[in-house]
């Protein structure tokens, strides 16, 4: 097995680079989704979206914001 030497792409390689375009592609759409995020909170809470109720006050409180 391992004496014979293969032309093209082994299994090992392939796996490689998919392992690779996968982990690049997940961080691109990371990468875009927290530029939206924080466009949408340089706006502001939109509508009925954001209520500050009694469990998020609670929530602010604790974690002193």
């Amino acid at each position: 097995m391992g004496d014979r030497e293969e032309d093209g792409v082994t299994r090992r390689n392939f796996f490689s680079t998919v392992g690779k375009s996968v982990a690049v592609g997940v961080g691109a759409v990371a990468t875009a989704a927290a530029g939206t995020t924080a466009a949408e909170a340089a706006e502001g809470p939109a509508g009925d979206l954001y209520r500050e109720t009694d469990h998020v006050k609670k929530v602010y409180e604790l974690s002193r914001f």
